[in-house]
């Protein structure tokens, strides 16, 4: 590395603004040629909007759940009162407020690392460096020793499903709502869909969930998919399982999702969760050498390479995990890789997911499915968490904790937890994947008592071997 290394990145989400920083920290000259907003997608429209609006739904649940714990509400005259409701403008107001903030904080941490962040839609020259359309009109040419793309990718849309922006929605829509919704469609059981049907549930809203597939989160671990859909129709949702949709329409106040097999549901709002489509046209890519796949995704390695010398990618234009952590790694990996410092390539079986449903899925490492279908040889235990005690203290009954050890070594190669803050209770699965420790190295290590985090001691206590 030269001190005068140039690195110019296309995009200013996660993969983007995470680039930026370690590569300013090992001493090159950083452009980030941002569109829409130092954060991207992430920041503005998907994680931390939809996270925060979960976070409303988090309290709704638990306050609907206060009963068993013996907390009940009274009217102002005394009575007995169940009725809780939410202010649909009022947490949109705030969900855009923090997604504002957080963009901004990252933009300062750029602008104190001595980072030029550039207002305008970037593409590649062709030349090796990159054009910028200024956001306030002309353009700039940006040289470059290496370019990183990461423009992220946006909602895929039907020609016979078309957001109007008022009720029938994107995930990215969802915010400029003011009017709570009388009855919600949501179409697509991904994670996504899951994540919202699961959200406007718990504030209260009735949900029918329109799947494809036979059941929800068909990508998931079944038997946490199967806890999620059980705790989803006992709290009233509708799940339509193996339901195509064929068109979306909108008269008036009502939308209609119609069915392959001619049935149609109606209600007042439809969010799409159809899946994403890469943000690469337009960029130049075919002309620089650029591969992309037959979706647009652009092809990388796993030191984040494209088929062009010097242009890296990273995030969800690469299409290979599509989640803001991978988006992080892949663009500091790739800055390791240009600037010559230490560097891993991307391990997919390290990356620790979840799915911010209610309850949580959190998953790291193999997964049951490659268990079963042969391609990794591993033991399995599975323990419900309504036998964990502080699980019982806080009225939690659905949920559970489910190891995988390879037999022999008993090194964890994997694992899924269901619960409460399941993101949070995957970290020491991630540690033990990770760090390749074995099911007794993580039994033996101390947890609080009581703590949910004591059903993974004693998952891992289960699987020792004499």
């Amino acid at each position: 590395m030269t001190a005068m290394s140039r690195v110019v990145i296309i995009g200013g989400g996660p993969g983007g603004y995470e680039s930026a920083l370690v590569a300013a920290q090992l001493g090159a000259e950083v452009t980030v040629v941002d569109t829409d907003g130092v954060g991207g997608s992430a920041v503005l429209t998907d994680c931390v909007p939809s996270k925060t609006l979960i976070a409303t739904a988090e309290l709704m649940t638990d306050m609907a759940e206060a009963a068993e714990l013996g907390i009940e509400s009274r009217d102002h005259q005394g009575d007995l009162s169940t009725t809780l409701e939410v202010d649909l403008a009022k947490v949109n107001a705030r969900v855009k407020r923090l997604a504002a903030d957080q963009s901004a904080d990252i933009a300062s941490r750029l602008e104190r690392d001595g980072v030029r962040v550039v207002r305008g839609r970037g593409r590649l020259d062709g030349s090796g460096g990159v054009t910028a359309e200024l956001a306030d009109g002309g353009t700039e040419t940006l040289a470059a020793d290496a370019v990183l793309v990461a423009t992220g990718a946006a909602p895929r849309t039907l020609p016979s499903a078309v957001p109007d922006g008022e009720r029938i929605l994107t995930w990215e829509q969802v915010y400029d709502l003011t009017e709570v919704p009388s009855e919600l469609i949501v179409v697509g059981s991904g994670v996504t869909g899951a994540e919202f049907a699961s959200a406007y549930l718990a504030l209260g809203i009735p949900v029918t969930l329109v799947s494809s597939r036979d059941r929800v989160l068909p990508g998931e671990d079944a038997d946490a998919a199967q806890v999620l859909e059980d705790v989803l129709t006992r709290r009233g949702m509708k799940v339509l399982g193996q339901s195509r949709m064929e068109s979306v329409t909108r008269a008036g106040d009502v939308v209609t999702v119609r069915l392959t097999d001619g049935r149609e549901v109606q209600g007042s709002h439809c969010i799409l969760a159809l899946g994403s489509i890469p943000n690469t046209a337009g960029l130049g890519l075919e002309d620089a050498g650029v591969i992309t796949d037959d979706g647009g995704f652009v092809k990388v390695d796993r030191v984040s390479r494209t088929s062009a010398r010097g242009v890296y990618a990273a995030g969800d234009c690469t299409g290979v995990l599509m989640l803001a952590s991978v988006a992080a790694m892949q663009g500091r990996i790739a800055m390791w890789h240009f600037l010559g410092d230490a560097v891993a390539p991307l391990d997919l079986k390290q990356v620790s997911s979840n799915v911010f449903t209610a309850p949580e899925i959190a998953t790291v490492g193999w997964s049951q499915r490659a268990i079963d279908a042969g391609e990794i040889q591993a033991e399995t235990v599975m323990l419900p968490l309504s036998g964990n005690p502080r699980a019982k203290m806080q009225g939690v009954q659905d949920g559970f904790v489910k190891l995988f050890c390879r037999p022999g070594t008993g090194i964890v190669v994997g694992g899924v937890v269901v619960g409460p803050r399941a993101s949070e209770l995957i970290h020491p699965v991630s540690l033990a994947v990770a760090e390749s420790i074995t099911a007794d190295q993580l039994a033996q290590a101390f947890t609080v008592y009581p703590s949910m985090s004591g059903s993974v001691a004693e998952a891992a206590r289960r699987l020792h071997h004499f």
